[in-house]
C-alpha cells in the first residue's frame, strides 16, 4: 500500500546521508546563512545541521513540518494549531491529513513551502536537505532540521519541540510514556530465550535492518536477536545468500512483503521463509520511530514471545 511504502522510507533517510561525516564541518565553515547563524552555537543548543534551535515562541507562530516523526509529535504534546503545512508523508495521526501538503520532505519545494508563510520549517538531517535549508535561511525562515534514525533521537527531538512551541511539560509526558513502555516490555523480555531475526525493507535490491536503525533497537529491546546487527548502516543491502548463510529463526515482514517473497522461488533459500516462519509487522506501528514506539516494542515482543503476553504491555491499535 502506499502507507506502507511511505513509511519504509524513514529507515533509509539516514543511508541517504550516510558516508558525509563531514556535514556538520561544513556548516561551520560555508559561506551560508546558516553557517554564520550556527558559528557562536554550542552543540546541546543547535540541530543537527549545527544551527541554533528557535526557543523564542514568535518562531513558532507558523510551523511548516517535513519531517513526519515530528508532525506525529507536534499533535502528541497539543500544538497542532501551529501547523500550516505538512509532507506528502505525514500521514500519522489522522488530524494531520487536514493539515494542507506542500510536497516531499526531501528535496523539498522550498516555493511551495514559502507560499504558506512559515515562521519555522521543521526538516529531517540529512545530507539531500541541506539546500533547501540554505534557501529557507535566505529567505528569513527559521528552520530545525533533526535526524530520528535512532530511539534516543525521538527523545531529544521530541524534547526540542516541546521547547520551541512552548509545550516542555507535555513533551516531557509523553517522553516518559514511551520510556515506561520501553522499560516494561524489556524487563519482560531480558530472560527470554532470544530468537534470530532478519528484517527486510526492500527486495528489489534486498535490504534489510541494520545496526544504524531503531528498528534493530526495538528487536533487541522486544526479546530477539538481529542477525545484520554488525552492519553499521539503517538499511545496508544484501544478498539472499547472506540472508540464507545467517539463517534467522524469523522473518520480520508486512503481509503485502511476506506475499512478495512467496512468489519469488529465489527466496526459498533461506530456510525461515520455507517453513513459514513470519513475524507480520504492522507498518502502523513500526513504520516511524515516534509516539508509537512503546508499542512497536511491544507488538515485535508478543511475536517473539507469545508464551509472555500476560506480562507483557497490553497492544493497542493505533491505525487511525
Amino acid at each position: 500500500t502506499r502507507r506502507a511504502s511511505l513509511l519504509l522510507l524513514l529507515p533509509w533517510f539516514g543511508a541517504w546521508s550516510c558516508g558525509r561525516a563531514d556535514d556538520r564541518a561544513a556548516a561551520s565553515t560555508s559561506d551560508s546563512p546558516r553557517a554564520t547563524m550556527s558559528r557562536s552555537a554550542t552543540p546541546a543548543d543547535t540541530d543537527d545541521f549545527g544551527v541554533r534551535l528557535p526557543v523564542d515562541l514568535a518562531f513558532a507562530e507558523r510551523v511548516v513540518s517535513l519531517n513526519p516523526t515530528a508532525t506525529e509529535v507536534i499533535f502528541a504534546i497539543g500544538a497542532e494549531a501551529r501547523l500550516v503545512g505538512r509532507s506528502d508523508w505525514d500521514e500519522f495521526p489522522s488530524a494531520a491529513k487536514a493539515i494542507p501538503a506542500v510536497g516531499n520532505g526531501i528535496r523539498p519545494n522550498v516555493e511551495a513551502v514559502l507560499r504558506m508563510h512559515p515562521t519555522l520549517v521543521i526538516l529531517y538531517a540529512t545530507a539531500e536537505n541541506r539546500a533547501a535549508a540554505d534557501a529557507f535561511a535566505r529567505a528569513g525562515v527559521r528552520t530545525m532540521a533533526l535526524r530520528v534514525d535512532h530511539i534516543a533521537q525521538f527523545f531529544n527531538l521530541t524534547r526540542q519541540l516541546g521547547v520551541a512551541l512552548g509545550a516542555a511539560d507535555r513533551a516531557a509526558t509523553v517522553i516518559d510514556s514511551v520510556q515506561r513502555t520501553l522499560a516494561q516490555v524489556r524487563e519482560v523480555t531480558r530472560r527470554a530465550v532470544v530468537r534470530s531475526v532478519a528484517w527486510p525493507l526492500w527486495q528489489q535490491p534486498v535490504m534489510v535492518v541494520g545496526r544504524g536503525s531503531y528498528l534493530d533497537e526495538l528487536i533487541e529491546i522486544a526479546g530477539g536477536r538481529n542477525v545484520f546487527h554488525d552492519l553499521e548502516a539503517p538499511s545496508p543491502p544484501v544478498s539472499l545468500e547472506e540472508i540464507a548463510r545467517r539463517n534467522p529463526d524469523l522473518i520480520v515482514t508486512s503481509t503485502s512483503g511476506r506475499d512478495a517473497m512467496l512468489a519469488k522461488p529465489q527466496w526459498r533459500a533461506v530456510r525461515a521463509v520455507r517453513d513459514g516462519h513470519w513475524i507480520l509487522d504492522d507498518p502502523a506501528l513500526t513504520g516511524r520511530p515516534s509516539v508509537v514506539l512503546g508499542m512497536a516494542a511491544t507488538a515485535l515482543a508478543h511475536a517473539l514471545h507469545p508464551e509472555l503476553a500476560a506480562q507483557l504491555p497490553r497492544l493497542r491499535s493505533v491505525v487511525p
